[in-house]
């Protein structure tokens, strides 16, 4: 029935019967001549299984095109006879098409069509999607219960949908702000330029292109007014007029948005009280401890991905070097936030990358970190108090105890920022009479809240003040399955930047580690693989003083003057996961040194900085970065650990340490309500970043403690070469 398959009954039967199933009998004509060979019951019994099974229906008579129209509307799985669309429609036109045309086509296709206060569907064809004279017309049709189908006719592509204004479904503005996203370099050029909307595009078709376009658009609204009802019909759809190429790209409802959601959902989370309850471990044989296992986190969260509408592009392997180092980028790093176009391509990561044992880890360890980052810029919806520093009292935390720039820093900051990257920047010292926004964080150490520098919270919020006296950077920014997961990470994430800092600016001797007792095929591998490559892997114990075991992994060539040393760093309570994690990093600085050459030339970076490094570092020459021949090695078990079953208790522990160091641990709630992945910024006042910051505390006093030195570095002999990672 339906022109698409061919169904083959057998039986005698049904043999006698399918002669008169013509399309032109009735039921009572084929009772009738049927009877002579079947029993009337037995032909009526025959005719209901034919017709329960969907073989078989009864209709007026009509015309031939009639009875196609209804084979069509019956394999869509639409009752035949009703189907046929009886509403109105109302087209509409924004930009260089002409409104007659789609009245035109919907006119063919055998819609009536009408004013807007009568339709029951509105389709408007537009230059862009991103026009924002769209924003008014669907606030006027959702505010009338009003659906309507945006098109595009322009360019190489065609598209359609998705419906907007269905009950419980996403606005045009939940669409414009995925859509703004997948076009960065357009949405810089625009803001830079003062301007709100997209860039104005020529016109780019052909008159063939143009047709087919118009019909598939007006075929959804006829297959939408019949009552069909799809999944697509969700998505925006696009047709490459060039392959006949097409696709569908999600789009959701975002809970948070001004136009259709609830614009207080993101500050009230803010505001509340940080709240970790039980949470068992779910998975503990990657990188780390947490409470869904790598398959949930993609099957959750994979949604995300798409090339249009998703947050995330594409995640893709990298191409360089062996498939062994499993490192899978996805998107741009939103954690570089310039506004120079130069800025954009600097860093060695320009992108989000992930690492893991396994590729399946590696592409959720990208997924995640592009959602980490997404969730961590300032989205303009987030709470914010106006105020001054001396005007706070002792909720305020004072950035410098955050940002631990020394004085001397300050005072040279012009020379330094102009010879160093993005991540070195040295801010303007801060103003204590200047009114500035705060944004509150809970302490979960004191159980109360805390305000800091929205600015050194959110990516991109430097320019609230319109001065760079505060810089949010990645640390201590974390992901997980649950917010205890978070936040657990984010702490792990500061320890180990803490323990690198001691290590890499006073250039402390530190033990080695022997990679041989923890007796993993893993680790054994990426020996072999990294000799494959010229290179030589060994790592250092830096744990500190808080206690949790802190590695750098090294790696670096051994058939060239230029040795590219590479380092990876990881902390954990277990210490096979913080070696583990040591290792995967330093697999994911790789590729970036995998092509290099002897003259210099073949890295996959333009970074000054690096570039020096690489070319001119050597591991005779600099002795902090070998194994202390004086202090015997660690291995898998110096460090005793104990396992959790629960991450609570793991943050428990962090707790712990942070207070008996003296130190308070304050948590930011990040999560999105449409993101839904679990984001938590911690912070932890005193605790030292990796980044060149110099001001007096941890990184003096904490190698004198520990008797790594017998007396505190002086400013002047700190290591010069800010860590670069």
């Amino acid at each position: 029935m339906s022109g698409r398959r061919v169904t083959t009954l057998h039986g005698a039967e049904i043999c006698h019967l399918a002669e008169l199933l013509d399309g032109v009998r009735t039921r009572d004509a084929i009772l009738a001549e049927a009877s002579g060979r079947l029993p009337v019951e037995r032909t009526l019994r025959l005719l209901d299984r034919l017709t329960e099974a969907g073989l078989l229906a009864e209709l007026p008579a009509s015309r031939a095109d009639d009875a196609a129209e209804r084979a069509y509307w019956d394999a869509a799985g639409l009752n035949g006879g009703a189907a046929r669309p009886a509403a109105t429609v109302h087209t509409l036109a924004v930009g260089g098409v002409g409104p007659e045309t789609l009245h035109t086509a919907a006119v063919a296709a055998g819609l009536r069509t009408g004013p807007a206060a009568e339709a029951d569907l509105v389709l408007v064809a537009c230059d862009d999607y991103l026009d924002p004279r769209l924003r008014e017309l669907d606030r006027e049709y959702r505010e009338a219960g009003r659906c309507w189908l945006p098109i595009q006719l322009h360019g190489t592509e065609t598209w359609i949908g998705p419906f907007l204004g269905v009950p419980d479904g996403p606005c045009w503005s939940c669409l414009a702000e995925r859509l703004w996203r997948s076009r960065p370099v357009e949405a810089r050029v625009q803001q830079g330029l003062g301007r709100s909307g997209p860039l104005p595009r020529r016109p780019c078709a052909v008159p063939a292109s143009l047709l087919a376009g118009l019909h598939l658009a007006v075929l959804e609204a006829v297959k939408w007014l019949a009552g069909l009802r799809h999944p697509g019909q969700d998505a925006l759809w696009t047709l490459n007029g060039l392959m006949l190429t097409g696709g569908h790209h999600p789009v959701s409802r975002r809970p948070q948005c001004p136009d259709c959601g609830d614009p207080t959902l993101v500050a009230a989370r803010v505001e509340a009280p940080v709240v970790l309850t039980s949470r068992p471990k779910a998975d503990s044989a990657g990188g780390g401890h947490r409470a869904l296992g790598p398959e949930e986190m993609l099957r959750r969260y994979g949604r995300h991905v798409d090339p249009l509408t998703g947050l995330v592009r594409e995640i893709r392997r990298d191409p360089r070097g062996p498939a062994f180092l499993n490192v899978f980028h996805a998107g741009h790093n939103l954690a570089l936030t310039h506004h120079d176009p130069r800025g954009w391509r600097t860093g060695l990561r320009a992108t989000s990358a992930g690492k893991g044992s396994t590729p399946l880890r590696a592409k959720v360890s990208a997924l995640a970190e592009v959602l980490e980052r997404h969730s961590g810029h300032l989205q303009g919806d987030e709470p914010m108090l106006h105020a001054r520093y001396d005007a706070l009292g002792e909720e305020a935390v004072h950035p410098d105890s955050v940002q631990l720039f020394a004085a001397g820093q300050f005072t040279g900051r012009a020379r330094w920022n102009a010879g160093h990257g993005a991540f070195q920047q040295v801010c303007e010292p801060f103003d204590e009479s200047r009114e500035i926004e705060w944004t509150p964080v809970w302490s979960l150490t004191e159980e109360r809240r805390r305000l800091l520098p929205t600015a050194l919270l959110y990516f991109g919020a430097s320019r609230l003040a319109g001065r760079p006296y505060c810089l949010a950077t990645s640390n201590g920014v974390a992901a997980g399955a649950s917010l205890e997961d978070a936040v657990l990470q984010g702490f792990l994430e500061l320890v180990e930047r803490d323990a690198v800092a001691l290590w890499w600016y006073n250039r402390l001797r530190r033990p080695g580690v022997d990679l041989g007792s923890f007796e993993d095929p893993w680790i054994a591998e990426l020996r072999t693989v990294h000799a494959s490559l010229h290179r030589e892997v060994w790592a250092l114990d830096l744990t500190a003083d808080l206690g949790v075991p802190t590695v750098v992994a090294l790696s670096r060539r051994t058939d060239k003057a230029g040795e590219d040393i590479t380092l990876g760093f990881g902390a954990h309570f277990d210490p096979r996961i913080a070696l583990h994690r040591a290792l995967t990093e330093l697999n994911q600085m790789l590729p970036y040194v995998v092509d290099a050459h002897a003259d210099g030339t073949g890295y996959g970076t333009d970074d000054a900085e690096v570039l020096r490094w690489m070319r001119t570092a050597r591991a005779a020459e600099l002795p902090y970065l070998r194994p202390d021949p004086e202090r015997p090695a660690t291995n898998a078990d110096t460090h005793p650990y104990r396992p959790r079953a629960d991450l609570r208790e793991d943050v428990a522990e962090a707790e712990r340490i942070v207070r008996e160091a003296g130190l308070d641990m304050l948590v930011l709630d990040q999560t999105r309500p449409d993101v839904g992945l679990p984001v938590a910024r911690v912070i932890v006042p005193g605790l030292r970043p990796h980044w060149a910051r110099f001001a007096p505390g941890r990184l003096y006093d904490v190698p004198v403690r520990s008797k790594d030195l017998t007396e505190p570095t002086r400013y002047e002999d700190l290591n010069p070469v800010p860590l670069f990672l």
